[in-house]
Protein backbone atom coordinates (compact mmCIF):
# COMPACT_ATOMS: atom_id res chain seq x y z
CA UNK A 1 0.00 0.00 0.00
CA UNK A 2 1.79 3.06 -0.99
CA UNK A 3 -0.06 6.49 0.27
CA UNK A 4 1.26 9.91 -0.71
CA UNK A 5 -0.72 12.56 1.23
CA UNK A 6 -0.58 16.70 0.96
CA UNK A 7 -2.91 19.44 2.65
CA UNK A 8 -2.61 23.01 2.74
CA UNK A 9 -4.94 25.43 4.76
CA UNK A 10 -6.61 28.59 2.82
CA UNK A 11 -3.44 30.77 4.46
CA UNK A 12 -0.76 30.09 7.04
CA UNK A 13 -2.72 32.06 9.55
CA UNK A 14 -6.04 29.86 9.28
CA UNK A 15 -6.90 26.77 11.01
CA UNK A 16 -7.03 23.77 8.04
CA UNK A 17 -10.69 22.36 8.28
CA UNK A 18 -9.63 19.43 5.76
CA UNK A 19 -8.51 15.88 7.33
CA UNK A 20 -7.61 12.74 5.60
CA UNK A 21 -6.02 9.86 6.83
CA UNK A 22 -5.56 6.09 5.94
CA UNK A 23 -5.19 2.78 7.42
CA UNK A 24 -4.13 -0.62 6.03
CA UNK A 25 -6.58 -1.41 2.89
CA UNK A 26 -9.02 2.01 3.68
CA UNK A 27 -8.92 6.23 3.52
CA UNK A 28 -10.78 8.85 4.56
CA UNK A 29 -11.08 12.70 3.62
CA UNK A 30 -13.54 14.86 4.69
CA UNK A 31 -13.65 19.18 4.20
CA UNK A 32 -15.61 20.57 7.54
CA UNK A 33 -17.61 23.75 6.55
CA UNK A 34 -19.18 25.83 9.08
CA UNK A 35 -20.84 29.31 7.96
CA UNK A 36 -17.92 31.73 7.15
CA UNK A 37 -17.26 33.16 10.60
CA UNK A 38 -20.65 32.66 12.17
CA UNK A 39 -21.80 31.36 15.30
CA UNK A 40 -21.41 27.52 15.01
CA UNK A 41 -23.31 26.82 18.56
CA UNK A 42 -20.41 24.12 19.02
CA UNK A 43 -17.70 25.51 21.12
CA UNK A 44 -15.08 22.70 19.47
CA UNK A 45 -15.74 24.14 16.29
CA UNK A 46 -15.19 22.74 12.44
CA UNK A 47 -11.82 21.32 12.67
CA UNK A 48 -12.54 19.43 15.77
CA UNK A 49 -15.60 17.86 14.28
CA UNK A 50 -14.49 16.91 10.65
CA UNK A 51 -11.08 15.58 12.38
CA UNK A 52 -12.78 13.60 15.24
CA UNK A 53 -15.37 12.26 12.75
CA UNK A 54 -12.76 10.87 9.99
CA UNK A 55 -10.60 9.46 12.97
CA UNK A 56 -14.28 7.49 13.85
CA UNK A 57 -14.97 6.89 10.64
CA UNK A 58 -11.65 5.10 9.84
CA UNK A 59 -11.65 3.14 12.99
CA UNK A 60 -14.87 1.61 11.74
CA UNK A 61 -14.75 1.19 8.58
CA UNK A 62 -11.01 -1.18 9.26
CA UNK A 63 -12.48 -2.60 12.48
CA UNK A 64 -15.83 -3.92 10.72
CA UNK A 65 -15.37 -5.13 7.61
CA UNK A 66 -18.37 -5.87 6.57
CA UNK A 67 -20.73 -3.22 7.47
CA UNK A 68 -21.61 -0.66 4.49
CA UNK A 69 -19.92 1.97 4.80
CA UNK A 70 -23.10 4.39 5.09
CA UNK A 71 -23.52 2.17 8.02
CA UNK A 72 -19.86 3.13 9.32
CA UNK A 73 -20.79 6.50 8.66
CA UNK A 74 -24.07 6.63 10.75
CA UNK A 75 -22.79 5.45 13.55
CA UNK A 76 -19.31 7.30 13.30
CA UNK A 77 -22.05 10.56 12.98
CA UNK A 78 -23.93 9.42 16.14
CA UNK A 79 -20.78 8.93 18.16
CA UNK A 80 -19.20 12.41 17.03
CA UNK A 81 -22.84 13.56 18.20
CA UNK A 82 -22.83 11.85 21.72
CA UNK A 83 -19.25 13.30 22.11
CA UNK A 84 -20.56 16.94 22.76
CA UNK A 85 -24.45 17.02 22.54
CA UNK A 86 -24.12 17.99 26.24
CA UNK A 87 -21.62 20.65 25.68
CA UNK A 88 -23.31 22.32 22.27
CA UNK A 89 -26.23 23.60 20.92
CA UNK A 90 -26.65 20.69 17.73
CA UNK A 91 -29.98 22.42 16.89
CA UNK A 92 -28.27 25.58 15.54
CA UNK A 93 -29.00 25.37 11.91
CA UNK A 94 -25.15 26.77 11.50
CA UNK A 95 -23.62 23.89 13.65
CA UNK A 96 -20.24 22.46 11.69
CA UNK A 97 -20.86 20.06 9.19
CA UNK A 98 -18.31 17.98 6.90
CA UNK A 99 -17.93 16.66 3.77
CA UNK A 100 -17.21 12.42 3.34
CA UNK A 101 -15.05 10.85 0.91
CA UNK A 102 -14.02 6.89 2.21
CA UNK A 103 -12.88 4.19 0.54
CA UNK A 104 -12.15 0.19 1.58
CA UNK A 105 -11.12 -2.71 -0.30
CA UNK A 106 -12.03 -6.03 0.29
CA UNK A 107 -12.66 -9.37 -1.47
CA UNK A 108 -11.64 -8.11 -4.72
CA UNK A 109 -13.18 -4.87 -4.83
CA UNK A 110 -12.73 -1.20 -3.57
CA UNK A 111 -15.52 0.32 -1.86
CA UNK A 112 -16.91 3.87 -1.82
CA UNK A 113 -18.95 6.53 -0.31
CA UNK A 114 -19.02 9.77 -1.40
CA UNK A 115 -21.34 12.24 0.50
CA UNK A 116 -20.55 16.61 0.02
CA UNK A 117 -18.29 17.89 -2.98
CA UNK A 118 -15.47 16.05 -1.77
CA UNK A 119 -14.40 14.00 -5.00
CA UNK A 120 -12.82 10.83 -5.82
CA UNK A 121 -10.42 9.71 -8.56
CA UNK A 122 -10.39 6.29 -9.80
CA UNK A 123 -7.35 5.46 -12.22
CA UNK A 124 -7.93 2.40 -14.39
CA UNK A 125 -4.72 0.25 -15.30
CA UNK A 126 -6.48 1.31 -19.11
CA UNK A 127 -5.27 4.92 -18.67
CA UNK A 128 -9.12 6.37 -17.94
CA UNK A 129 -10.40 8.33 -15.31
CA UNK A 130 -13.87 8.09 -13.64
CA UNK A 131 -14.63 10.73 -11.21
CA UNK A 132 -17.29 10.28 -8.25
CA UNK A 133 -18.31 13.69 -7.07
CA UNK A 134 -21.36 14.71 -5.20
CA UNK A 135 -22.97 17.31 -7.63
CA UNK A 136 -26.05 18.27 -4.86
CA UNK A 137 -24.13 20.84 -3.18
CA UNK A 138 -22.95 22.73 -6.63
CA UNK A 139 -26.54 22.15 -8.31
CA UNK A 140 -27.83 24.35 -5.35
CA UNK A 141 -25.12 26.68 -5.39
CA UNK A 142 -25.94 27.50 -8.86
CA UNK A 143 -28.73 28.76 -8.21
CA UNK A 144 -28.67 31.24 -5.25
CA UNK A 145 -25.01 32.21 -6.12
CA UNK A 146 -24.82 34.74 -8.95
CA UNK A 147 -25.10 37.83 -7.08
CA UNK A 148 -21.87 36.46 -5.45
CA UNK A 149 -20.16 35.57 -8.61
CA UNK A 150 -20.37 39.20 -9.86
CA UNK A 151 -18.45 40.92 -7.38
CA UNK A 152 -14.74 41.08 -6.65
CA UNK A 153 -13.61 38.19 -3.90
CA UNK A 154 -12.62 39.53 -1.00
CA UNK A 155 -15.05 43.12 -1.67
CA UNK A 156 -17.04 44.57 1.25
CA UNK A 157 -19.94 43.95 -1.30
CA UNK A 158 -18.35 39.90 -1.70
CA UNK A 159 -18.71 39.42 1.53
CA UNK A 160 -21.98 40.77 1.97
CA UNK A 161 -23.26 38.54 -0.83
CA UNK A 162 -21.48 35.42 0.48
CA UNK A 163 -22.92 35.93 3.95
CA UNK A 164 -26.42 35.82 2.16
CA UNK A 165 -25.39 33.00 -0.05
CA UNK A 166 -24.25 31.36 2.94
CA UNK A 167 -27.72 31.73 5.53
CA UNK A 168 -29.42 30.71 2.60
CA UNK A 169 -27.49 27.63 1.60
CA UNK A 170 -27.60 26.38 5.54
CA UNK A 171 -31.80 26.40 5.27
CA UNK A 172 -31.00 23.78 1.86
CA UNK A 173 -28.92 21.21 4.12
CA UNK A 174 -29.79 17.73 4.76
CA UNK A 175 -33.51 18.21 3.16
CA UNK A 176 -34.99 17.23 0.30
CA UNK A 177 -34.55 19.71 -2.89
CA UNK A 178 -31.44 20.70 -1.04
CA UNK A 179 -28.18 18.76 -0.37
CA UNK A 180 -26.75 15.75 2.07
CA UNK A 181 -23.41 16.38 4.12
CA UNK A 182 -22.48 15.34 7.21
CA UNK A 183 -23.82 17.05 10.41
CA UNK A 184 -25.26 16.04 13.68
CA UNK A 185 -27.86 13.88 12.46
CA UNK A 186 -26.86 10.34 11.21
CA UNK A 187 -29.60 9.70 8.82
CA UNK A 188 -27.49 11.90 6.38
CA UNK A 189 -25.14 8.96 5.84
CA UNK A 190 -28.25 7.39 3.83
CA UNK A 191 -28.06 9.68 0.54
CA UNK A 192 -24.39 9.08 0.32
CA UNK A 193 -23.34 8.28 -2.90
CA UNK A 194 -21.83 4.53 -2.53
CA UNK A 195 -20.43 2.07 -4.99
CA UNK A 196 -18.10 -0.58 -6.03
CA UNK A 197 -15.13 -1.24 -8.81
CA UNK A 198 -13.20 -4.44 -9.18
CA UNK A 199 -9.84 -3.83 -7.98
CA UNK A 200 -7.74 -5.37 -10.42
CA UNK A 201 -9.22 -2.96 -12.90
CA UNK A 202 -7.76 -0.05 -10.44
CA UNK A 203 -4.21 1.90 -11.05
CA UNK A 204 -4.73 4.14 -7.96
CA UNK A 205 -7.41 5.94 -6.20
CA UNK A 206 -7.30 9.65 -4.66
CA UNK A 207 -9.65 11.55 -2.70
CA UNK A 208 -9.70 15.13 -2.82
CA UNK A 209 -11.30 18.51 -1.11
CA UNK A 210 -13.40 20.65 -3.14
CA UNK A 211 -10.11 23.13 -2.23
CA UNK A 212 -8.03 20.77 -4.59
CA UNK A 213 -10.19 20.24 -7.20
CA UNK A 214 -10.63 23.56 -8.48
CA UNK A 215 -7.38 23.03 -11.28
CA UNK A 216 -9.93 20.93 -12.95
CA UNK A 217 -13.74 21.98 -12.19
CA UNK A 218 -13.62 25.37 -11.03
CA UNK A 219 -10.28 26.82 -13.43
CA UNK A 220 -10.68 24.36 -16.04
CA UNK A 221 -6.61 24.65 -16.50
CA UNK A 222 -6.64 20.32 -16.82
CA UNK A 223 -9.30 17.59 -17.20
CA UNK A 224 -9.11 14.23 -14.48
CA UNK A 225 -6.46 12.83 -16.98
CA UNK A 226 -4.06 15.63 -16.75
CA UNK A 227 -4.81 15.85 -12.57
CA UNK A 228 -3.95 11.98 -12.57
CA UNK A 229 -0.86 11.85 -14.68
CA UNK A 230 0.20 14.91 -11.96
CA UNK A 231 -0.39 12.75 -9.16
CA UNK A 232 1.22 9.61 -10.51
CA UNK A 233 4.65 11.69 -11.67
CA UNK A 234 4.90 14.82 -9.02
CA UNK A 235 2.60 13.56 -6.28
CA UNK A 236 -0.65 15.60 -4.48
CA UNK A 237 2.37 18.54 -3.18
CA UNK A 238 2.96 19.58 -7.32
CA UNK A 239 -1.14 19.17 -7.71
CA UNK A 240 -1.99 21.69 -4.83
CA UNK A 241 0.55 23.90 -5.99
CA UNK A 242 -0.92 24.68 -9.24
CA UNK A 243 -4.05 25.37 -7.61
CA UNK A 244 -2.50 27.72 -5.18
CA UNK A 245 -0.74 29.29 -8.25
CA UNK A 246 -3.98 29.67 -10.47
CA UNK A 247 -5.39 31.28 -7.54
CA UNK A 248 -2.45 33.49 -7.00
CA UNK A 249 -3.16 34.88 -10.50
CA UNK A 250 -6.85 35.68 -9.68
CA UNK A 251 -6.92 37.03 -6.25
CA UNK A 252 -9.88 38.72 -6.81
CA UNK A 253 -12.00 36.11 -8.61
CA UNK A 254 -12.29 37.90 -12.10
CA UNK A 255 -11.20 35.32 -14.19
CA UNK A 256 -12.93 32.62 -12.01
CA UNK A 257 -15.75 33.55 -9.91
CA UNK A 258 -15.32 31.85 -6.53
CA UNK A 259 -16.37 32.37 -2.88
CA UNK A 260 -13.37 31.99 -1.01
CA UNK A 261 -10.04 33.67 -3.01
CA UNK A 262 -8.50 30.41 -1.67
CA UNK A 263 -9.29 27.09 0.27
CA UNK A 264 -8.30 24.36 2.48
CA UNK A 265 -6.55 21.65 -0.17
CA UNK A 266 -6.15 18.41 0.31
CA UNK A 267 -5.43 15.02 -1.52
CA UNK A 268 -4.69 11.49 -0.48
CA UNK A 269 -3.49 9.81 -3.57
CA UNK A 270 -3.36 5.66 -3.34
CA UNK A 271 -1.39 3.70 -5.57
CA UNK A 272 -3.03 0.23 -5.91
CA UNK A 273 -1.07 -1.38 -8.67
Amino acid sequence: MRVALATLPAGPERENEDFAAAAPGAAVLLDGAGVGGAETGCTHGVAWFSGTLGGLLLRSITTAPARPLAECLADSIGLVRSLHEDSCDLTYRASPTSTVAAVRTGGGALEYLVLGDSSLLLANTGGGTTVVTDRRLDDVGKRLRGPVDVLPTGSPEHTAALADYRDALTGLRNRPGGFWIAGPDPRAAEHALTGTVPLDSLASVTLLSDGATRLVDRFELADWQEASAVLDSSGPDELIRRVREAEAGDPDGRRWPRGKARDDATVLHWVLS
